[in-house]
């Protein structure tokens, strides 16, 4: 097994010394702010001790089998509110009604797997009713921005010829643009029902929940010929568990408790090009 340590901030020193405690039969600098220790004598006592001394020092620790590289997967899905972009889209557009505090709680409650994820999103958009459908261009040109190490994670897995699907609880307005603007292969969101230039407060035919993200990975790799096995698949929220679930990697970026405590990896101080450090 090998261990991969980065972090953007992290020194030579703190890296050598997280190395240590994993007692690897060698090292190798991988960049100048990351670390592979090779052929480490894994166990579930040594990963417990390393991430949480990792955490401490905002250094990111990610166990792989060795040999692993991205040659092994064919598609990288993603999740795309507070993954591949910063912001939770719709508590960006309730801001524009003043409702941001109220959609955001339920937001953070649905993402910590507190609440069902379909009836909290219904909730949610019902809020938005009689708001100008403008008000969607202005949150994508004014605080819609990518997480760090997306673009340059995306050219990578792209220039390595892996397909990549966009899969997101939020809304088409948002993944249709970023398919083209990131040259992505798939998307698949919701639909938010406009009429007279206005939201209705209500979401055109079924709900993206978790179950959907799940067979909407599955339906991809179908199409693509290829085991799920043969995903790499990155979330944040208890509604990415799913798909993630499937995966031959899962990477959780900046993720809740419960989805890092679940995924391959996690990514809490890295960009989303924190991939290309493990693979």
């Amino acid at each position: 097994m090998n261990l991969v340590l980065q972090g953007p901030q992290a020194s030579q020193d703190s890296l050598d010394q997280l190395a240590s405690l994993a007692q690897p039969a060698r090292t190798v600098r991988i960049g100048e702010h990351a670390l592979r220790c090779e052929d480490v004598p894994f166990s579930a006592e040594l990963k417990e001790r390393i991430d949480a001394a990792a955490f401490a020092a905002k250094v990111d620790a990610c166990f792989i089998e060795a040999g692993r590289t991205l040659a092994d997967f064919a598609l990288v899905a993603m999740d795309m509110d507070s993954t591949l972009i910063t912001i939770e889209c719709i508590d960006e557009i309730a801001d524009m009604q003043g409702l941001k505090p109220q959609v955001a709680e339920i937001t953070e409650a649905a993402m910590r797997g507190e609440l069902d994820f379909a009836a909290s999103l219904t909730r949610r958009v019902v809020l938005l009713e009689g708001l100008d459908a403008s008000a969607l261009q202005r949150v994508y040109d004014e605080r819609l921005r990518i997480s760090m190490g997306g673009e340059a994670m995306l050219q990578a897995v792209q220039a390595a010829g892996l397909k990549t699907l966009l899969v997101s609880g939020g809304f088409t307005f948002f993944t249709d643009r970023l398919k083209e603007r990131l040259s992505l292969d798939f998307t698949h969101a919701n639909v938010l029902e406009v009429a007279d230039g206005k939201l209705t407060g209500r979401v055109l035919g079924g709900i993206v929940d978790a179950e959907e993200k799940m067979r909407t990975v599955q339906r991809v790799c179908a199409q693509l010929g290829i085991d799920p096995q043969q995903a790499i698949v990155m979330g944040d929220g208890a509604n990415d568990l799913k798909m993630m679930g499937i995966a031959g990697l899962s990477v959780a970026f900046r993720a809740k408790p419960v989805v890092r405590a679940q995924a391959s990896v996690a990514l809490n101080f890295s960009g989303l090009d924190g991939l290309l450090a493990i693979l």
